[in-house]
């Protein structure tokens, strides 16, 4: 039987330059793929991975443009469309950044701060990016 994870990603916007992805989101998409049970809170500055739109300019050095520039709501979104994960955003991180729920990408649950810890009862595996 497979232990579900909860992973709590927190820090935003790691590497997403140079792969275009999240490595966290990318690596929790394998693996849900594979057969493994994740669910997603995202918290801190990486709420922002949830608005609808969301997303990082091109990168340009000299003559150089990065083409592909990351689109983060797209990759919550295949978490919770193409890989049936749940993902949660804290309410509170929400409001801190003047977020209105209504900007969120479908699907995206609003976690109270206070119901986390209730939430990592519930897996038997936490980690936290």
């Amino acid at each position: 039987m497979a232990k579900k994870t909860l992973n709590i990603v927190d820090s935003a916007y790691r590497a997403v330059v140079e792969e275009q992805d999240d490595t966290i989101l990318w690596v929790l998409a394998a693996m849900q793929g594979a057969g493994a049970e994740h669910t997603v809170v995202l918290r801190g500055n990486a709420v922002n991975y949830a608005v609808a739109g969301q997303g990082a300019p091109p990168l340009v050095v000299g003559e150089w443009k990065q083409t592909q520039a990351p689109k983060m709501d797209r990759d919550v979104a295949d978490l919770i469309e193409k890989r049936k994960m749940a993902v949660y955003v804290v309410a509170e991180d929400v409001s801190d950044r003047g977020i209105e729920s209504r900007e969120l990408i479908g699907g995206v649950k609003l976690l109270p701060r206070a119901a986390l810890p209730g939430l990592c009862a519930e897996h038997a595996l936490v980690s936290l990016w």
